[in-house]
């Protein structure tokens, strides 16, 4: 991100999406743009470009921020101006939204702006952490995780309007041989190569079908050696978090890398 021109370009943004360093991407784009499209950028905010100088009080100083609207124009480009005037480290992207989509980058489906509070069952392992960060990546940055007794779920979720996955009967859940994983993937409109190469290794290692991939084994064993080392969940999340970014890395960047020792081996 180049700080003097207040610019990204679609790849160097993708390339930070999924990650922890991921700058918040809020699109800006006019309701009637907004309103006409179905989709937006993955991990995107919805934020109305006239309303800037409310809710850039929202924003948090230390985190950077990339606005987009349809073309990257005056809409964005102005609201990256106002953020900057707050002190806000803001690029806006390059061609907009229409230059993502032409460069065959991901979207994603939208979704109620309501539903940023999520319920399932305490004791997470494998499905209950890797929706979490799918949905913190991918969906809302700000999304918040409750984790409560299986039996209690439903009426939690009732109560404080938070939307109940990974437990029987809800629309966020198994179906057939799928996990939730996988249903939010597709439910989404996330179904781009990487993630459906992670969402095969969190089916196999979530339903004991190891053969599934090789590597199934690892997620496994780490998602449970997580669950022996928190006794809160919510730690455990923020831990699994970090480890899901790391096999999603891996499965959008890294898997034709190989690794072997010594590295200085004479060659026969």
């Amino acid at each position: 991100m180049d700080g003097n021109t207040h610019l990204v370009s679609p790849t160097d943004l993708y390339a930070r999406l999924g990650t922890a360093s991921a700058p918040l991407v809020i699109d800006v784009r006019r309701n009637d743009a907004f309103n006409t499209d179905e989709t937006m950028i993955i991990g995107a905010l919805r934020r109305p470009p006239e309303d800037v100088e409310h809710w850039k009080k929202e924003l948090q100083q230390d985190r950077p921020v990339v606005a987009y609207c349809v073309h990257g124009h005056e809409v964005s480009q102005g609201v990256t101006a106002s953020l900057h005037g707050a002190g806000i480290n803001t690029n806006y992207l390059e061609g907009g939204i229409t230059r993502w989509k032409e460069s065959g980058l991901p979207t994603r489906r939208k979704r109620d702006a309501s539903e940023n509070k999520w319920v399932t069952r305490e004791h997470p392992k494998i499905d209950r952490i890797a929706c979490p960060w799918l949905i913190r990546r991918f969906i809302d940055p700000n999304a918040v995780f409750l984790f409560v007794a299986p039996a209690e779920v439903v009426a939690v979720g009732e109560r404080f309007n938070a939307v109940p996955f990974d437990i029987e009967n809800v629309f966020w859940s198994h179906r057939g041989e799928l996990c939730t994983f996988d249903v939010m993937v597709e439910e989404f409109g996330l179904a781009t190569p990487p993630l459906l190469r992670l969402a095969t290794m969190v089916r196999a290692a979530d339903t004991a079908r190891l053969d599934l991939c090789p590597e199934a084994p690892g997620l496994l064993a780490a998602s449970l050696g997580l669950s022996r080392m928190y006794d809160n969940d919510l730690e455990q999340l923020e831990a699994g978090i970090a480890l899901y970014d790391a096999f999603y890395r891996w499965c959008r960047d890294a898997t034709g890398e190989t690794h072997n020792w010594p590295t200085n081996k004479a060659k026969s």
